[in-house]
């Protein structure tokens, strides 16, 4: 398995790929999906140890709404999830404050696309560290 699971649900395929190259170099196992619906199909195939979850994909809120899917799933409720998004460039709106949020936001840890590979990497290793 390596250093860990890691399941990426981004609609963008070249988002998807630089973070899958990123992450696959330090020895983690990643996998993609285009959606929240995939992405639960392979949640259930092969339980990841970490979700990377994009906010806008077929909704401007599918990732929200993923997200509060999932931790209210008892099974895949303890999974954490690193959200990345573009949002605030495209609406203004900063949602960091309010990561943790369990009732509207229950991320672990957002950050703002585009990301730097080293702090992905950082951001990564420090929510698989805490499992």
């Amino acid at each position: 398995m390596g250093q860990g699971r890691i399941l990426i649900i981004d609609d963008d395929p070249d988002i998807t790929e630089a973070m899958t190259v990123v992450l696959e170099n330090k020895g983690y196992e990643v996998r993609g999906a285009a959606d929240g619906s995939e992405g639960m199909d392979r949640i259930k195939e092969s339980r990841p140890d970490l979700i990377i979850l994009d906010v806008m994909m077929r909704t401007r809120q599918e990732g929200f709404e993923f997200a509060r899917e999932l931790k209210g799933a008892g099974e895949y409720k303890d999974i954490p999830i690193l959200m990345l998004t573009a949002v605030k460039d495209k609406t203004g709106l900063d949602f960091k404050a309010n990561a943790g949020d369990q009732a509207w936001l229950p991320v672990e840890e957002f950050l703002d696309k585009p990301v730097k590979p080293n702090v992905l990497l950082e951001k990564v290793q420090t929510l698989l560290a805490k499992r």
